[in-house]
């Protein structure tokens, strides 16, 4: 992992022996002759010819993430949001219908809700936990499977060996949000995940700097099984003149060959090439960063359960989590920084918990360097109703910590002024309710 982080993708055999990949800042591409550009177009050859389609830095980027996922092709995407939207819609739009799971970031649920349902895709939300319910959603026309390898904000675990292993008896790909794991902790890929999708903005880049979003592509699904399911890769496409899963049989993505044509040009979900670079750098640390990160997470964790202002802490590493035992098999480095708690007196502790703060930053970010808290039911949860909150897990007095890499006693005497803050509160409310 950690060769492959600094190595994939890059050879300083370019022109001037760069040891890092160079930043292309250019729009377009020039060609030796007519034929050249004609044939890039005709999708008869490889190249790269205008940047909203592709350009060299980026390729790295998607080298590399393939590489680190185990995968066969990536597509680099202007943000985790542009992966997702990107990644189902070549799958189920238009007219399609998605299994999800309940445990999913905020926006992704607005995406399922609102604005893909403009395409005409339906979803089905499901307790990841309840094999049966998970079972039971499948349908004739369900054309994706969501779930996240890691949940924001609660931290659950996802049995995703079980739920590909249904999901694939339908005949129906799997795709993971794995932006919480990173490849450094987890990949979904070795678990039955046919698409990986990441908010590169967050671990990936892992300093706050940059946005971008990554869809990789691990190899195991092919079209060809099911070729009337997924017409639009397997007859031939009017627009282009190719049949997209024709890629397959020179190991390449057919479906992320589809992806890129049609949604990431027409959409223009472009990834700068100087935001490419930049999470290329982050990835470069990230094996080292994700471990201390997790491991100190784990241990803040522990010591908030402790407290007794804490009414809940939501991490795998806490006695009686259902998904303690997935934890121990599939994630013996951790699970990442992110983990929620829950203050009793709703909104009013949660305000004065993170107001109490210094060293920790009030920011809707996570996967940073710096130490970040956030209220989810205000903030990346506010547009769900009140049932959508809670199979999320998320409560009036939900606070989301994403831990990064600062000392550890340091945060955690940050934390202790946040907690005394929530007490005064609590306490106050006790006695008003005398």
């Amino acid at each position: 992992m950690s060769t492959a982080g600094i190595h994939a993708g890059w050879s300083d055999t370019d022109c001037h022996r760069s040891m890092t990949p160079p930043i292309y800042a250019t729009s377009a591409y020039s060609h030796p002759d007519h034929a050249s550009l004609r044939d890039l177009f005709a999708r008869r050859s490889e190249g790269f010819a205008y940047s909203r389609s592709g350009n060299p830095t980026t390729r790295v980027l998607e080298e590399r993430i393939a590489a680190l996922e185990g995968g066969i092709d990536a597509v680099a995407v202007a943000s985790g949001q542009a992966a997702t939207t990107i990644a189902l819609c070549a799958l189920a739009a238009p007219g399609g219908h998605v299994v999800a799971s309940s445990r999913l970031y905020g926006g992704t649920t607005e995406l399922l809700d609102d604005t893909l349902a403009d395409f005409g895709v339906t979803a089905t939300i499901v307790d990841p936990w309840d094999l049966e319910a998970w079972e039971a959603a499948f349908t004739e026309n369900t054309r994706a499977a969501l779930v996240e390898s890691i949940a924001n904000p609660g931290a659950q675990l996802v049995d995703l060996d079980a739920l590909s292993e249904i999901a694939h008896r339908f005949d129906v790909p799997v795709v993971v949000d794995s932006t919480l794991a990173s490849p450094a902790l987890y990949r979904p890929g070795d678990h039955g995940a046919d698409v990986v999708v990441h908010s590169a903005t967050k671990y990936l880049c892992g300093h706050g700097t940059t946005l971008a979003g990554l869809i990789v592509d691990t190899g195991r699904f092919d079209p060809r099984r099911c070729p009337e399911r997924w017409e639009r890769l397997t007859t031939p496409n009017r627009r282009f003149g190719v049949t997209f899963a024709d890629e397959y049989a020179q190991g390449r993505s057919g479906l992320l060959a589809f992806a890129r044509a049609k949604y990431v040009t027409d959409f223009g979900t472009t990834l700068p090439a100087a935001s490419a670079q930049q999470i290329l750098v982050g990835i470069e640390t990230l094996d080292l960063r994700v471990r201390k990160i997790s491991a100190d997470a784990a241990a803040l964790a522990g010591r908030l359960h402790a407290d007794p202002a804490v009414a809940a802490v939501h991490h795998p590493s806490i006695p009686g989590r259902p998904d303690a035992q997935i934890a121990a098999r599939d994630f013996p480095h951790g699970t990442s920084g992110v983990f929620a708690i829950d203050l009793d007196g709703g909104e009013e502790a949660a305000a004065a918990f993170c107001d109490a703060l210094s060293l920790w930053s009030i920011a809707v970010n996570i996967g940073d360097a710096r130490s970040l808290v956030c209220h989810p039911a205000t903030t990346t949860h506010c547009h769900l109703s009140d049932a959508q909150r809670e199979a999320c897990g998320v409560g009036a007095g939900t606070v989301r910590l994403s831990v990064g890499l600062e000392d550890l006693d340091d945060l955690w005497a940050d934390l202790s002024r946040g907690l005394q803050a929530a007490r005064t509160v609590q306490e106050a409310a006790a006695v008003g309710a005398a």
